[in-house]
């Protein structure tokens, strides 16, 4: 049975009649910078604020956690979601897991009275498990995001989640994959939904934008230039990726490779790309702001990862018409069909990546198709409008409204 807002609220499938109270959502989201989930929820957040938005009848406030003071940074989850006309409460912790901020919760709650808590990350889920306070009156929609085991730390956080997730009156996660293992936590089916991250729809770069970016990131237009999105830590595989471009066969047009993002794996990848021979081929960008543009200045786009949910940069790479190679986990083949919207390959397997990468290299017109396919799918099956109809008929049905 799940728990009843204390009060009555407008239906959010109609237009709220005038002065009426609207469903109110507090989402705590742990982010210093704008993560796939940060940028979702800021983007949700904005289009309840627009015209149509508000016909929802949702009202939606976010708090977010801060411990280093990076709360006015540019590039900050912050800072970016003010920049979006999103307002965030901050709450000030010493260490990650500081549970007096438990009190500053429960005084937001009191405060803002939400007919809705949602977390969105390990530490949410537990403080807002372990407050009864915070709980009580109101429905708990828990987001899991995915799993990862790349340190014993990492994996300590996944256990923590089987405690924490099975309190939650909602568990909404990014794919099929992970609603099986969160099965195995206990959690019920009644209570488990699955939401995949949408693809947002960006506008075309001009051949003189595409030869600008390309330009900037050194690579010349007789070369097809590879893409790879991420940030650069072991579970994303791009060690696989390295050792897959170095086994590229020498016919092959001339080539260049892009790594965009961030990490403790940027040094060891160097160090991997100058043992293979490739380090002149391999360029590692670093963090970009404009990531997005970068798509339309590719040729082909790889997803290496060992583990993925719903990987925004997948989504992105179909919505810019690429050629993509992607391995076979998690969520990925929910969302590509392999061999029509693009290439799937067992993970840690460098050669079967190599294999992939070459055959859609050496044929501009199976990449293309395929390219296309990957677009046309994007803008229907994950389109912006689908994923904002399904997550407000999740709040429907939990019976927010009497």
């Amino acid at each position: 049975m799940f728990r009843k807002p204390t009060q009555s609220v407008a239906p959010a499938n109609s237009t709220p009649k005038e002065g009426a109270r609207p469903v109110r959502i507090l989402a705590l989201m742990e982010a210093a910078s704008v993560t796939g989930p940060a940028k979702n929820l800021i983007g949700f957040a904005q289009w309840l604020n627009s015209e149509s938005g508000r016909k929802t009848g949702l009202a939606l406030s976010i708090a977010t956690f801060d411990r280093n003071s990076r709360v006015d940074a540019t590039d900050g989850f912050v800072s970016s979601a003010r920049r979006a006309g999103v307002e965030v409460a901050v709450l000030h912790e010493r260490r990650r897991f500081d549970m007096r901020v438990m009190s500053q919760i429960e005084s937001l709650v009191e405060t803002l009275q939400p007919d809705i808590i949602q977390t969105h990350n390990n530490k949410s889920h537990l403080l807002v498990r372990l407050s009864r306070r915070a709980r009580t009156g109101r429905l708990w929609f828990a987001f899991q995001h995915g799993d990862a085991y790349t340190d014993l730390k990492q994996r300590l956080y996944n256990q923590v989640d089987r405690f924490s997730l099975r309190g939650a009156d909602r568990v909404v996660t990014v794919c099929e994959a992970f609603s099986r293992r969160l099965r195995s936590y206990g959690i019920l089916d009644e209570r488990l939904r699955v939401l995949h991250n949408s693809a947002v729809q960006t506008a075309p770069a001009s051949t003189g934008e595409r030869s600008s970016l390309r330009a900037g990131l050194q690579v010349s237009d007789s070369e097809l230039l590879i893409l790879s999105v991420g940030r650069l830590s072991r579970e994303k595989g791009h060690a696989d990726l390295v050792r897959a471009l170095a086994a590229l066969p020498d016919a092959i047009r001339p080539w260049r490779a892009v790594f965009v993002g961030t990490g403790p794996e940027l040094e060891p990848l160097k160090i991997l790309a100058r043992k293979l021979g490739i380090e002149a081929r391999v360029k590692f960008a670093g963090f970009r702001a404009d990531a997005g543009r970068l798509y339309r200045a590719a040729d082909i786009f790889v997803l290496p990862s060992h583990s993925e949910g719903s990987s925004n940069a997948l989504l992105e790479a179909m919505v810019a018409q690429l050629p993509i190679v992607a391995t076979a986990v998690g969520g990925n083949p929910e969302i590509l069909e392999a061999g029509r919207t693009g290439m799937l390959v067992p993970c840690h397997d460098p050669h079967a990546l190599a294999r992939a990468l070459g055959q859609l290299l050496s044929d501009p017109t199976e990449a293309a198709a395929m390219g296309f396919a990957a677009a046309q799918q994007a803008s229907t099956a994950f389109s912006v409008e689908r994923y904002r109809e399904r997550l407000c008929s999740f709040y429907r049905e939990a019976g927010v409204c009497p």
